[in-house]
C-alpha cells in the first residue's frame, strides 16, 4: 500500500508540474505540515517502543520495525519533494534514541538504521542539503548504530543496495572537514579489518581522503617560508 501511495503521489506531482505553466496545484495533495506531523508521531512512537524494549519489555517489539518503516517511507516522500532538511536535523539530534539502541536486540532494531542509510544516500547524492554542523551531528549520533546494524541489514533487508549505501556514506564523510574525515576513516579501517562483510566498504571514500590529505601535507611542506621583515627592501 505504501508503494502504491508513493507512486500515486509521484504521478500527481509530475502531472501538476506540467499544468498551469509549471505551477503545482497541491490543494488535493499532502502538505509539508501533514507529512511532518506524521513524522513526529511515528518518531514519538518509535522512541516509546524502543525504550520499552530496552527495559526488556518485548510485548510490542514488532512495532519498532513498523514505525521505522513508516519513517523510511515518509523520508522517501520528503526527499522526492526536496523538503527533507528538517527530517535530517531532527533525526541527527536523536541522541537519546541512539543511546538506547545497543540495549535492544539487533533483530528488532536494524530497520532503524535503514533510515540513517537513506539519509547518507540523500546527502551523498545531493538530494538533501545540510549544514556542516548537521552532517557532523548525524555521524556522531548514528554512525556507530549504523555500523552495528549493517550486517543485519545486509542479510535481512530484501533488495538492499549496499553499494549505493556505501557510496552515500563515503560521500557524506568526504563533505566534512579533513580532520574529521581522518578520524572517521581511520576508525573505519580498524573496524573493517575485524568485521569484513558486516562492515560497510567505503574504500573509495578512504582513497579520496588519502589523496587529499597527501597533497595537503605536500603543499604545506613545499610552501616557502615567509620572508623576514629584515630582508625586505
Amino acid at each position: 500500500m505504501k508503494d502504491l501511495v508513493s507512486k500515486m503521489l509521484r504521478e500527481n506531482n509530475s502531472s501538476c508540474s506540467g499544468n498551469n505553466n509549471g505551477r503545482k496545484n497541491r490543494s488535493n495533495d499532502l502538505s509539508k505540515e501533514s507529512l511532518y506531523t506524521s513524522f513526529e508521531t511515528c518518531l514519538s512512537l518509535l522512541g516509546r517502543y524502543m525504550t520499552s524494549a530496552a527495559n526488556s519489555n518485548l510485548i510490542e517489539v514488532t512495532q519498532i520495525a513498523r514505525q521505522a518503516d513508516n519513517l523510511h517511507w515518509i523520508l522517501d516522500i520528503l526527499i522526492d519533494r526536496q523538503i527533507a532538511d528538517e527530517f535530517l536535523s531532527t533525526w541527527s539530534a536523536q541522541t537519546e534514541l541512539s543511546a538506547i539502541h545497543t540495549k535492544v536486540p539487533p533483530v528488532h532494531r536494524y530497520e532503524i538504521s535503514r533510515i540513517t542509510a537513506r539519509l547518507f544516500v540523500g546527502i551523498g547524492k545531493g538530494q538533501i542539503l545540510a549544514s556542516k554542523d548537521c552532517r557532523c551531528l548525524l555521524l556522531r549520533t548514528w554512525l556507530e548504530p549504523f555500523y552495528e546494524d549493517f550486517g543485519w541489514m545486509r542479510r535481512a533487508c530484501k533488495g538492499l543496495d549496499r553499494h549505493l549505501i556505501e557510496d552515500g556514506l563515503g560521500n557524506t564523510i568526504l563533505t566534512l572537514p579533513l580532520g574529521m574525515q581522518q578520524d572517521i576513516l581511520l576508525a573505519w579501517v580498524d573496524r573493517f579489518l575485524n568485521s569484513g562483510d558486516d562492515c560497510p566498504n567505503i574504500q573509495k571514500g578512504f582513497e579520496v581522503w588519502w589523496r587529499r590529505a597527501f597533497w595537503t601535507r605536500r603543499a604545506h611542506h613545499l610552501q616557502p617560508p615567509a620572508s623576514s621583515p629584515h630582508h625586505l627592501t
